[in-house]
């Protein structure tokens, strides 16, 4: 392109293929527009040219373009995006860089977030559009979601479950008010259901019968006793589909986590609240449901609770690229089953997509506990949640009393205590007699030490991995 093109390119004013920056200062909100273009039909980002179709320039170093370089690897997938510099004859240059869409790649994501261009405005794009384009991939036919379920109709779902999926997407303002309340019509708008046949998100959604042919609708739940596998207090492995599931772990949740309780300001009355803030482990679970690999047939979501820490696992690894760090911050939306989790946001039950770990951290960390970590290990992806302080054992040598760990509780509170605090921070405090007992016990355990004697005498915990 010469200068005299240039110019005519520029007279045509900014468009939904053309936007105008004064400077590569502003690179990161160019490379949200072409973002956008490649998410439409392309486009060109002038550099050195002001908003008002003034050509200014700018003197392009080796910095500069080693600057672009680092952000051109942001898109993903790869993006085709051209560069031409226009010398304007003064020491300074017009840099174009125009954005060649591929629809077989489509969407495109720039630092973890599709963009689309509406008229010359750059906007983030909806997840419901996004996830629209993701299936309309031509690979999407090949995914386990989006195979036929053979031998399955719609009388083999959960016909509820579809209406109230319909309720509630209304209610979250996703879904028109005149969807209507035929199952079959339901299906189709979801993506469920082509040509009156099922595909198997139906299934995994809102199935009501699922072996042989689907043994991975599954969910294996656990409370172990200590801080390993040798021994549970509770275990349960059902089958369902995915809503059912949830519903189901998160009773789990609310019968076996332990309870932290805290006195409410203004009222003086002790509230009890789970340990872990059960939005994140909810969505840790609905993260679980919409990304794991559907096609090992004999995987499940897993949720494991023990004395020191709170596990999630599912099966299938992080989409390439991604590693378990990149959780923790702003990455690519790359969802295994894009079908299962669109029905998931319509619903209303996952909020921004995108977000989720970062969601998981952000509301942990507000709770007071530590980061959950991430991990992937042997084919599975898994979270692990720990908590801000100590929490006693159950067991040791044997049970411990529920009076036992409370003690241990109220020492983990100060360095050490006497007889009459420690009595004094009890629920039910026991006589003086039966409380040096019961700390007699737990130091001939190695729980608790003592200094001091008589009267002076003061009690502290030993600090140790939970078991």
């Amino acid at each position: 392109m010469d200068l005299n093109e240039l110019k005519t390119l520029v007279a045509r004013g900014e468009s939904e293929i053309s936007e105008f920056k004064k400077s590569t200062a502003q690179l990161r909100r160019a490379m949200e527009t072409l973002c956008g273009m490649l998410n439409g039909s392309g486009g060109r980002v002038l550099f050195g040219v002001t908003p008002q179709g003034r050509i200014v320039g700018q003197a392009i170093s080796d910095k500069t373009l080693r600057e672009l370089a680092d952000w051109l690897r942001r898109f993903e997938p790869p993006a085709t995006i051209t560069q031409a510099r226009i010398d304007l004859g003064n020491g300074k240059e017009v840099l174009m860089l125009e954005a060649l869409p591929d629809p077989v790649r489509r969407p495109y994501v720039f630092d973890g977030r599709p963009y689309q261009r509406v008229g010359p405005t750059t906007s983030v794009m909806p997840q419901e559009t996004y996830h629209q384009l993701l299936a309309e991939r031509p690979d999407s036919r090949t995914r386990w979601e989006t195979l036929l379920a053979e031998g399955y109709g719609p009388t083999d779902l959960d016909q509820e479950e579809v209406l109230r999926t319909v309720r509630l997407g209304i209610a979250a303002g996703r879904l028109p008010e005149s969807t209507g309340n035929d199952v079959p019509d339901i299906l189709n708008r979801l993506g469920l259901l082509k040509e009156g046949r099922l595909n198997n998100a139906a299934v995994v959604l809102f199935g009501t019968r699922f072996l042989p042919d689907y043994p991975q609708c599954q969910l294996r739940m656990a409370r172990f006793r200590g801080v390993n596998k040798s021994e549970f207090l509770d275990q349960r492995q059902i089958e369902g589909h995915a809503f059912a599931l949830l519903d189901e772990a998160m009773l789990f949740l609310r019968r076996h986590l332990p309870v932290a309780g805290r006195i409410v300001p203004g009222l003086f009355e002790r509230e009890d609240e789970p340990l872990f803030p059960l939005e994140a482990l909810r969505e840790a679970l609905v993260n679980a449901f919409c990304h794991r690999d559907y096609t090992i047939a004999g995987g499940a979501v897993s949720l494991a609770i023990y004395d020191d820490r709170l596990e999630i696992w599912s099966d299938g690894t992080l989409p390439a690229g991604l590693t378990p760090d990149d959780l923790k911050r702003d990455h690519p939306s790359k969802p295994r089953n894009p079908l299962i989790a669109k029905v998931f946001y319509l619903r209303g039950v996952i909020e921004r997509w995108g977000r989720g770990t970062q969601k998981i951290v952000e509301l942990c960390v507000k709770a007071g506990h530590p980061e959950p970590e991430f991990g992937e290990q042997a084919g599975s992806v898994w979270v692990r949640f720990l908590p801000s302080g100590y929490i006693a054992p159950h067991r040791v040598a044997h049970d411990l009393t529920e009076r036992q760990r409370e003690i241990l509780h109220v020492l983990s509170k100060k360095p050490s205590m006497p007889l009459r605090e420690i009595r004094s921070r009890l629920e039910n405090p026991p006589s003086d007699r039966r409380l040096r007992e019961e700390l007699l016990h737990l130091k001939k355990l190695g729980l608790v030490s003592s200094s001091g004697h008589g009267r002076g005498s003061a009690w502290s915990l030993v600090r140790q991995d939970n078991g």
